[in-house]
């Protein structure tokens, strides 16, 4: 059975997917979702797209269709997740879910109404570097006290992935901070308890904080210290150090190494070393085996409510 798939969003994000998805069998994407039609359609014929709109309601329109990747603004995961099950859809949204608590509940709610698949593309449970460490946790070889982690880019104008402007502004917090948020109470097998935030001056034009840091403590013990930087004029990216009880690792990217740096092999993890096409592989497995997803709302939703804490914290 072919899934048939839309796509909403053919910007810097959207491309990894589709280029992901080129990798799984039995998969298509028969409808693409931009902002400007022109840019679209070029999109759409490189990657053999047959319909191109600039409104989602036209493809969960199309009967054929079974679900959707949204890659949109930030501002609009909720609403569009929203659609999509109520039109019947199953639904992968990019990370992060939401930025009001409240919208993310609601997805949450809709979701078990509905029994669709609803999935967060919270990538940094699937890259093969973190699924190594996750899986010498399980074996219990491996015991994290302290995750060091480190989310930097040089964004002082409002650029996405591609050096191209963007219709919207990113968020440290409800964006980036999510990433670590999640991983860390994923990794630690163990749900945030603690939760701390400062944030530096706020940007005259954009109105967001452009650094900030974050201490998170799970329950079993384990901490986090997470940095953030959109002013970051150096190496970019999001580097973690896990700090456990039998050994350390630094995991760039698809690239791990031990405290060392000495290379560990992490080439034969798992089908591919694409996090993106991985997260895109257990969508598509979670619908044609009738289960819930690694990475489900009803998983990150605790992510949420630690997001939510903070922003509450840094407003006071």
């Amino acid at each position: 059975m072919t899934i048939n798939v839309a796509l909403a969003g053919a910007g810097a994000f959207g491309i990894k997917h589709l280029d992901g998805i080129r990798n799984i069998p039995d998969v298509k994407v028969i409808s693409l979702v931009g902002r400007e039609l022109g840019k679209t359609q070029e999109v759409a014929d490189r990657y053999g797209i047959p319909h191109v709109t600039t409104d989602l309601a036209d493809s969960l329109a199309i009967r054929e269709l079974d679900a959707v990747i949204l890659c949109t603004p930030t501002q609009m995961h909720a609403a569009q997740t929203l659609a999509c099950l109520d039109a019947g859809k199953h639904v992968q949204v990019e990370i992060p879910l939401c930025d009001v608590l409240k919208d993310g509940q609601a997805v949450l709610r809709r979701q078990q109404e509905t029994g669709r698949v609803a999935m967060v593309g919270h990538t940094r449970r699937f890259n093969p570097s973190h699924q190594w460490v996750r899986r010498r946790i399980l074996a219990g070889e491996f015991n994290i006290q302290q995750m060091d982690v480190q989310t930097f880019f040089f964004r002082r104008t409002n650029m996405n992935a591609l050096g191209q402007a963007r219709s919207w502004t990113d968020h440290l917090l409800w964006h980036h901070a999510a990433h670590t948020v999640d991983l860390f109470a994923y990794q630690a097998r163990s749900p945030i308890v603690k939760a701390n935030a400062v944030q530096g001056p706020i940007h005259p034009a954009l109105g967001i904080a452009m650094d900030m840091s974050i201490q998170l403590q799970a329950a079993n013990g384990a901490i986090c210290t997470l940095s953030l930087s959109f002013n970051n004029d150096g190496p970019l990216g999001t580097f973690f150090r896990y700090i456990g009880d039998t050994a350390t690792y630094i995991a760039r990217y698809d690239d791990l190494v031990n405290g060392k740096e000495e290379k560990i092999d992490v080439s034969q993890v798992d089908v591919s070393m694409n996090g993106i096409e991985l997260q895109d592989r257990e969508f598509f497995a979670a619908i044609r085996e009738g289960r819930e997803p690694n990475s489900s709302v009803a998983q990150v939703l605790p992510c949420y409510e630690v997001l939510h804490a903070l922003e509450q914290q840094l407003q006071s």
